[in-house]
């Protein structure tokens, strides 16, 4: 097999390219746009301690600068349908090790069932009244801090995924699970809305192969603008 030349998309190029068409671009084949990711080699990742630490310490902040908002979130869903307070998960996170996602609860008490591992927008109606406000505004994310304190996430990455769905993975997807899956990422601030999360891996790699600590500052601070914009939610 000759050798493939790295992949060259800046990973903030999608940042600046998606909100202002909300198009898809047409997508080359996965091992000429991500050589590392086809090879299994591990991509570079600067000043990888530093990022951890920092994603980690802010995570503890922001868990304990939002505490108070519990009490208030917890009465507007008791309210709506009497049900608990939290949504846990499995997820995949770096290297694919598995952890407990944990979300306000948006869908009704044991909808899960039901869906049987099915997807948005699949689960639109099994949302609660206040759920679908929660996950509008992505306030229903805000318990992740403490994933993000633990060290399950980051800040900034790809978002973490369902086990059944990594099962149907390509072998060149992979690469997606090098890093800790993020709160945010290249896919919520360029694509959300546009390209349902499980079919945006290629965005995923973009970032993994070519992301700095000022693209995920960028990163941050899009997001704001991408969870109240008109695709948020999706």
């Amino acid at each position: 097999m000759s050798e493939q030349q790295p992949c060259a998309v800046p990973a903030l190029a999608a940042v600046e390219e998606f909100p202002a068409s909300h198009a898809v671009p047409n997508i080359p084949p996965p091992e000429t746009r991500f050589p590392r990711a086809c090879n299994d080699e591990q991509p570079p990742r600067e000043f990888g301690w530093v990022m951890e630490a920092f994603h980690r310490v802010t995570g503890l902040i922001l868990f304990l600068v939002t505490l108070p908002i519990y009490p208030l979130i917890w009465l507007l869903i008791k309210t709506d349908d009497g049900g608990c307070l939290f949504y846990r998960g499995e997820r995949l996170g770096k290297d694919k090790r598995p952890f407990t996602i944990t979300k306000f609860r948006t869908l009704r008490e044991n909808s899960e069932d039901k869906l049987n591992g099915r997807l948005l927008p699949m689960v639109n109606g099994f949302e609660t009244r206040i759920g679908r406000f929660l996950r509008e505004t992505r306030i229903d994310e805000i318990p992740q801090f403490w994933n993000v304190a633990k060290g399950d996430m980051s800040i900034v990455g790809p978002r973490p995924e369902l086990p059944s769905i990594v099962e149907k993975y390509e072998p060149w997807q992979h690469q997606r699970h090098a890093v800790r899956p993020g709160l945010t990422g290249l896919w919520q601030v360029s694509a959300r809305g546009v390209v349902p999360m499980h079919e945006a891996t290629d965005l995923d790699i973009t970032y993994v192969d070519n992301v700095t600590m000022w693209d995920d500052f960028r990163i941050v601070l899009a997001t704001p603008a991408a969870a109240f914009g008109s695709n948020r939610g999706h």
